[in-house]
């Protein structure tokens, strides 16, 4: 048991979110998902991932502290529309005992193409003082289970790749 959570997590490789459905108040004057949103989704799916580890915000009350997104590099390879389902892929890449090194994948949930893919990094922060904390033993323990299951993946397309624009001499 964990922190009250009565189960023990199976953490498959990746996590995959549940649901999500594209909102017609989320379309932009293109009529396709504005680029907030899709952080949106993608926060959801990390919240639903680290509720395993033991993080969230369900712990908050007895546990003050929380995470939050020190980086992130967003790419945006197809448009999404109102009505849309979506689903979030969700990989452990790394982490120390502060930080978690995550990738994402947005996927039309019934055709599998991908949308867009998020790249973060997250530091663990006690809420009060805003400070960052290292992550309690438990928590720790299961990143260590999720890593496992999620290292032995192929290397994602994208990770790590740079944001870069040639430069053109003239």
């Amino acid at each position: 048991m964990l922190d009250g959570i009565d189960f023990e997590p199976v953490f498959f490789a990746p996590f995959v979110s549940s649901v999500m459905t594209v909102e017609p108040s989320w379309v932009d004057h293109n009529g396709q998902l504005h680029g907030a949103y899709y952080s949106l989704l993608f926060d959801r799916a990390v919240e639903e991932a680290v509720f395993l580890v033991g993080l969230g915000p369900h712990r908050i009350e007895s546990r003050p502290a929380s995470f939050f997104t020190t980086e992130a590099h967003q790419r945006f390879l197809r448009e999404l529309r109102a009505g849309q389902e979506v689903r979030v892929t969700l990989r452990l890449i790394n982490y120390d005992d502060k930080r978690m090194h995550l990738f994402q994948e947005l996927h039309h949930a019934r055709e599998g193409w991908t949308a867009a893919t998020c790249e973060q990094i997250a530091q663990h922060v006690e809420s009060g003082a805003r400070r960052v904390v290292p992550f309690p033993d438990e928590v720790l323990e299961r990143l260590a289970l999720m890593k496992a299951a999620h290292g032995a993946l192929p290397i994602p397309d994208g990770l790590g790749r740079p944001i870069n624009m040639p430069i053109r001499l003239i």
